[in-house]
């Protein structure tokens, strides 16, 4: 059974195959944008039941694509995960305050402890 789709915003080839590969295997569906423009274009398209966002990213950066995610009326409820190699308290201060739902530093976070808050995510909107 699929358990949802996610929706992975990340520029980096490496980071988008790790991370479809554990999220498929876990029985999710995952979707790929590879810059901020198709991230936010795929996020009203799609209806991801969350996405997980880089912040730096070509054409529109991850601030920007989680600004306009949490200002348009069809994505403002839909859950953001950050994993971002920016992990200075002030980026993750900024992208709570803008909306995101967890903040998760790539490198120091396994992908198996992104899937739980996936999880947990998809589990709160079914709710």
């Amino acid at each position: 059974m699929e358990k949802g789709k996610v929706l992975i915003v990340e520029d980096e080839t490496v980071f988008r195959l790790i991370y479809r590969g554990v999220l498929e295997n876990e029985g999710f569906d995952v979707v790929e944008a590879e810059d901020g423009k198709k991230g936010w274009e795929l996020a009203r398209s799609e209806n991801p039941d969350v996405v997980l966002l880089d912040l730096i990213l070509p054409g529109l950066t991850g601030f920007e694509v989680l600004e306009k995610i949490r200002n348009h009326k069809d994505t403002k409820e839909l859950p953001v995960v950050v994993f971002s190699v920016l992990g200075e308290s002030k980026d993750i201060d900024r992208a709570i305050d803008m909306g995101a739902n967890y903040y998760r530093t790539k490198g120091i976070d396994s992908p198996t402890n992104i899937i739980g808050i996936i999880e947990e995510l998809i589990g709160n909107r079914k709710k």
